[in-house]
């Protein structure tokens, strides 16, 4: 009887034992519940916090040519137009170009106005210098109004001219 008085006993300790497990148990899934909700909230306002500000930047930098009002492009003719001979051993031997600058601001077409004879004669040098086999093609084309642009924005700001030329167009191109 002994050893039956013993089990049972044995048995209450283990089911006290077993209390206790389960109570340590539910107190660790609490804790557990608990720090993965403080993370998440943590998570949830850094992502937040990152909207607000980190995020912002790019979204205001996108934002902020369309909250710029920026000035109506004023389109200025080089006129009269280029007439150059073009490089001995060229098919052609006559390039003919009507040329207009784009500008943002007024002071920067007043600065060409002023400046036209070194501008024309620079241009006058870089159109001669070019062989008509380039000129022929799209690209040959493309290639000089970007030399073009660059002449133009580096006599601008080696004279001291404020601003710059956006864009040129060849509005009459003619080889012969």
């Amino acid at each position: 009887m002994v050893s039956g008085a013993f089990a049972v006993a044995k048995n209450k300790d283990d089911d006290l034992d077993l209390a206790l497990d389960q109570e340590s148990g539910s107190k660790k899934k609490l804790i557990i519940l608990i720090a993965a909700g403080v993370l998440l909230l943590l998570i949830a306002g850094g992502a937040i916090a990152w909207f607000l500000l980190g995020g912002g930047d790019e979204e205001s930098a996108e934002e902020t040519p369309e909250q710029v009002e920026e000035a109506p492009p004023i389109y200025y003719p080089l006129e009269p137009g280029f007439v150059v001979n073009l490089p001995p051993g060229s098919r052609a031997k006559l390039l003919q170009a009507d040329i207009q600058i784009v500008a943002r601001d007024q002071a920067t077409v007043d600065f060409v106005k002023l400046n036209d004879p070194m501008i024309r004669h620079n241009l006058l040098n870089l159109l001669g210098a070019s062989p008509d086999s380039e000129l022929r093609s799209r690209a040959g084309k493309e290639k000089l109004q970007a030399e073009v642009l660059k002449q133009l924005n580096k006599l601008l700001k080696d004279q001291g001219g404020s601003g710059e030329i956006e864009a040129v167009y060849f509005t009459s191109f003619v080889m012969q």
